[in-house]
């Protein structure tokens, strides 16, 4: 490496904005469909209020057409001191149920020709969630203001899902290849998604300086440093098993290769996993305090509150 390259990304490093370690929180709740969890915004904000666990992970709605209030959320938080509400945006793929959907775009897995270009297929594993080519400004405008909107309402912050995405564009037939240059931007789609998040983390902390940033998965991305240094934590799915199988040893050990260098940084990971057996879901927990990570053991629909905890 050249002297004038070292240079350059020192430069880089000193101007990230870095972000001092959050305290783990000793339980966490992640709940998508809180109309689901309870017929009635009073109902759900009195059970979240009182479940007693430090970090909270909810939808930016309650439901499809009823957002959570202010008052929704500060009523949240007062159930337990030092308590954060955190807002789930998906940033790597549009749902045809946000508000921000448009009908002529398409439904049911089809896309008309008014679709935007940036809008691609179906995601087959979710139906109604669509991939997205994240880095397109008209796409990142519409999440942007759905960052606005959370942060308005009085979210301690916002929790990133389909960080991961940037792993559709690297696959090429049965290969994935690491590092794969996107055309459209010259650089690579693992470099578009960090700057993604990071401009995420500008909008959000305009509004609230202490807003965390927490993306869920793409534990890849903590190769770089400016990454490392933007947000608050991490969300890990599926690391120890898959649904009631255990992961690939190999699976396992590569996510906690990337996952040292969060640790080192002394910021949390947030573990979570889907097992319905007891065996696997008490292995999970011993691997999850092995690893000084908080987890949590819920429901792949995210409904409930399931299960939460920290080795102290």
């Amino acid at each position: 490496m050249t002297l004038s390259l070292r240079l350059a990304l020192a430069v880089i490093f000193l101007l990230a904005p870095t972000v001092h370690a959050e305290a783990p929180p000793t339980s966490f709740a992640y709940i998508l469909q809180a109309d689901a969890f309870a017929k009635t915004t009073t109902l759900a904000v009195e059970r979240l209020a009182a479940c007693g666990r430090d970090w909270i992970v909810l939808d930016a709605q309650f439901s499809s057409d009823t957002p959570w209030t202010r008052t929704d959320l500060d009523a949240i938080r007062r159930g337990l001191p030092g308590r954060k509400v955190i807002a789930y945006i998906s940033i790597g793929e549009a749902e045809d149920y946000r508000p921000y959907w448009r009908k002529e775009w398409g439904r049911k897995g089809k896309l008309t020709a008014a679709a935007p270009a940036w809008l691609g297929a179906e995601n087959p594993e979710w139906k109604g969630n669509y991939r997205v080519r994240y880095w397109n400004a008209e796409w990142q405008a519409i999440i942007l203001a759905a960052v606005d909107a959370a942060m308005a309402r009085g979210f301690d912050g916002v929790y990133l899902d389909i960080v991961d995405g940037f792993e559709t564009f690297e696959q090429s037939g049965k290969e994935l290849i690491d590092d794969r240059p996107n055309p459209e931007t010259k650089q690579t789609y693992r470099r578009d998604m960090v700057d993604w998040v990071k401009a995420i983390a500008t909008r959000a902390r305009t509004k609230n300086p202490a807003s965390l940033v927490i993306p869920q998965n793409g534990s890849q991305l903590l190769a770089h440093a400016d990454f490392l240094a933007t947000i608050s934590g991490i969300g890990i799915e599926d690391l120890f098993t898959n649904g009631n199988k255990l992961q690939p040893q190999s699976h396992t050990s590569e996510v906690l290769g990337h996952l040292v260098k969060i640790a080192k940084a002394g910021k949390p990971v947030l573990l979570i996993e889907y097992p319905k057996i007891t065996a696997r879901q008490d292995a999970a927990k011993e691997f999850a305090h092995e690893k000084g990570m908080t987890w949590l053991i819920t429901d792949r629909q995210l409904k409930t509150l399931g299960e939460s905890g920290r080795k102290p």
